[in-house]
């Protein structure tokens, strides 16, 4: 199943620099493994935010739900989820 996921990050002034630092290092880790394993399958940052719009691609909405609430910057995070189906126009179909 694919998904459309927006996700807008605010680090609180709270935590430190080096903690911060250390969160986003496990997180290009663990979204680069994601990426690999092909669950993730795209990975876009939107202008002018600290956010993105990213394409997953699970088996149901709970491995979606798991695999979100493992990223290091999920306690930071707005996400909005939109589940995706094929367009009848599209000349590719998923």
């Amino acid at each position: 199943m694919l998904y459309m996921v927006h996700m807008v990050v605010n680090i609180p002034a709270t935590v430190s620099p080096a903690e911060a630092d250390e969160i986003k290092r496990r997180e290009k880790a663990y979204s680069q493994d994601l990426q690999r394993a092909g669950k993730w399958r795209h990975l876009w940052r939107v202008v002018g935010e600290y956010a993105n719009v990213s394409i997953f691609d699970v088996a149901s909405n709970d491995e979606l739900h798991t695999l979100l609430s493992g990223l290091p910057l999920f306690p930071y995070m707005q996400i909005k989820v939109t589940p995706l189906a094929n367009h009848p126009s599209s000349i590719v179909q998923e």
